[in-house]
């Protein structure tokens, strides 16, 4: 399962458009679903649209894995932190992905712990 974050993050931290669709199309399920906070989005274009959206809001940060990964089953739960390479995140989150049966990212459920102010 750390396989699955690792391409989950590779996925967040895209920044050409056309790697980021090779990366959903590979990795994600057709009827991917992510839900955090600030969005609540189903299919890979919604996901590579809220994908997007972060990396314009944060063009100079990247996602990094905060800790060990905990999982069982077809799910894994995980923080990743956001910031400028080499530091302390800014952003602090855990998510809970659960795969298919192919391995695939289907569905997301997100959470921030740590947001600026």
């Amino acid at each position: 399962m750390n396989d699955i974050v690792t391409r989950y993050l590779d996925t967040w931290n895209a920044t050409d458009e056309s790697v980021l669709t090779e990366l959903l199309a590979k990795h994600w399920s057709d009827d991917c679903v992510y839900v955090d906070p600030l969005a609540d989005v189903q299919g890979r274009e919604a996901v590579g649209a809220t994908i997007q959206a972060v990396r314009a809001q944060f063009p100079d940060f990247v996602f990094t894995p905060v800790g060990a990964v905990d999982f069982h089953h077809q799910q894994a739960r995980f923080q990743w932190g956001l910031g400028p390479a080499g530091e302390e995140p800014v952003v602090i989150g855990f998510d809970v992905v659960v795969v298919d049966a192919d391995q695939r990212i289907r569905d997301v459920r997100g959470f921030l712990d740590k947001v600026p102010a």
